[in-house]
């Protein structure tokens, strides 16, 4: 294992004392290759059986906390969640998942408080792996920390793309297909000014994909590249919390505000939850649809909790598995329609507090 490190370590360096431009471009891409090449061999080699936590999913959506040991994050948990999870003054208090249920405007989301990620989580380091296994199943992570560790931010955010986590993005638009033979093809709808097609060939080559054709439709990275190949990343979204705020003076506040201008500062032991409530459920990208039986007055008080952007061909697989095969179509009263009861196929995408009559046939 220590091979491994090395060599990984030599290499960045090698990118980190290498001026990017044009010229330098192609090579930095195929180190980055290389770098990601180690890191897949080396966590294949060290895996371990047994080794993770197991948490059942439950609610609407689930949010995980992360952060060092001794950060809050038990009592952030307690403060958004009835559950009781055990607090103390000194490191790796919470030796186990310690799950809890959030409920705001009619959602019931899971809320996960996760044993303290430290440096190197990613490459087995405490009980990191375990960790991250979890953290890899969040809809949203809340990032922890205080105004005297902000250091930990970056070091939190390293372990995390390391394991394969992407916070804040989107999956690129990118389609890799193997072929038999032929080489490399590529193809884009779009100017690629980070990469050329030398460079992808090269990449790809890296990861034994001597004959493939790609299809790009956005300008990406080689670092996007290479996420794309390897296929096994996820994207959620992140929140970064700033915990006992209320112990930071004016400087220490103008730090946060240069370093972590998006931070969200709280003290969970005096603040009324209800501003992080909201700004979770927000971030989620959830919303409320609200369903009508023919000839009743809608259900107003329990509504069905979907992703932002569904349709109500969504919200037909979610109630029965049979609807969408029976459905005929269905009224809408709310902002997605242009009137009240406009008829609609099950493609239609509904808004936030809709109505909705499915008629099935």
């Amino acid at each position: 294992m220590p091979a491994y490190e090395e060599q990984i370590k030599d290499i960045e360096d090698e990118i980190r004392n290498t001026q990017y431009n044009k010229a330098t471009q192609h090579h930095i891409g195929l180190l980055k290759a290389k770098i990601a090449r180690l890191r897949e061999k080396k966590s294949s080699g060290s895996s371990r059986k047994g080794e993770g936590y197991g948490v059942r999913k439950t609610g609407d959506s689930t949010v995980v906390l992360v952060g060092f040991p001794s950060v809050g994050k038990s009592t952030i948990l307690n403060k958004l969640t009835n559950a009781e999870s055990k607090i103390a003054s000194y490191a790796f208090t919470t030796l186990t998942v310690v799950p809890g249920v959030m409920e705001y405007m009619h959602a019931k989301i899971q809320i996960l408080d996760v044993p303290g990620l430290i440096k190197g989580a990613a490459s087995g380091t405490g009980m990191g792996r375990g960790v991250l296994s979890v953290i890899r199943s969040a809809n949203l992570i809340l990032l922890v920390t205080d105004p005297f560790t902000l250091p930990q931010i970056d070091v939190l955010k390293k372990e995390l793309h390391n394991a394969g986590i992407r916070l804040n993005q989107k999956q690129p638009d990118v389609r890799i297909k193997k072929k038999e033979k032929g080489g490399v093809d590529v193809a884009s709808t779009v100017k690629l000014t980070r990469l050329d097609g030398q460079t992808i060939t090269g990449i790809l080559k890296e990861f034994s994909m001597d004959n493939a054709s790609i299809v790009i439709r956005e300008d990406i990275t080689a670092d996007q590249l290479i996420d794309m190949i390897q296929g096994n990343r996820v994207y959620v979204p992140a929140i970064v919390i700033v915990n006992k705020a209320d112990l930071a003076d004016a400087r220490q506040l103008g730090v946060i505000k240069k370093k972590i201008p998006n931070a969200f500062l709280t003290s969970a032991e005096k603040d009324n939850p209800e501003r992080i409530k909201r700004l979770i459920f927000s971030r989620l990208g959830i919303m409320r649809v609200f369903l009508k039986q023919v000839g009743k007055k809608a259900d107003m008080k329990v509504p069905l909790i979907v992703k932002n952007g569904s349709t109500i061909g969504d919200v037909c697989e979610r109630l029965h598995k049979d609807f969408l095969k029976r459905f005929k179509n269905a009224k809408v009263w709310g902002s997605s329609a242009k009137f009240p009861g406009q008829t609609f196929s099950a493609g239609h995408e509904l808004a936030d507090r809709d109505v909705v009559q499915i008629n099935l046939r």
